[in-house]
């Protein structure tokens, strides 16, 4: 498949996952940008995202991270699922902070893959890291689109 192709069937995975992605819909996190092994989103903390000290609550950053590390091992227009995740908090989030969250696909064999994501600030400060193993399923993410593929 072609470079174009590949980054028209990126972009219609994301037009069919986020209609259904009622958990990202809810937090407000927006999908940026899509491309073949790539995904970024974005989210600003709310008064409902801060824990009991005053800071991002680590589960909310950890939905950012997840959320993007979905829409890239999805890219390919491949059912993909998590099969093991982990993330490294490396500074606190603060309330009205706008985070993004990059996710790079590093390695993709058969049905496992492996992709890295970092997520910043407005500042570009580095507040965590997040490496997820993907496995891919049977069927197509963009199986009843219209116009379809």
């Amino acid at each position: 498949m072609d470079p174009e192709t590949r980054l028209v069937v990126a972009e219609a995975t994301t037009r069919a996952m986020y209609p259904r992605d009622n958990a990202a819909r809810h937090m407000g996190i927006t999908i940026e940008e899509t491309r073949p092994g790539y995904a970024r989103a974005t989210l600003e903390v709310r008064d409902f995202m801060v824990n009991g000290h005053g800071i991002l609550h680590g589960g909310i950053c950890f939905t950012l991270a997840d959320t993007a590390f979905a829409y890239c091992c999805n890219s390919h227009d491949v059912v993909t699922v998590a099969s093991a995740c982990s993330i490294t908090f490396l500074a606190p989030g603060k309330l009205g902070d706008r985070l993004t969250a990059e996710a790079s696909e590093i390695i993709k064999k058969g049905r496992a893959g492996i992709t890295d994501v970092t997520v910043t600030n407005q500042h570009g400060e580095v507040l965590a890291v997040f490496r997820g193993n993907s496995r891919t399923l049977s069927g197509r993410v963009t199986e009843g689109l219209d116009p379809p593929l």
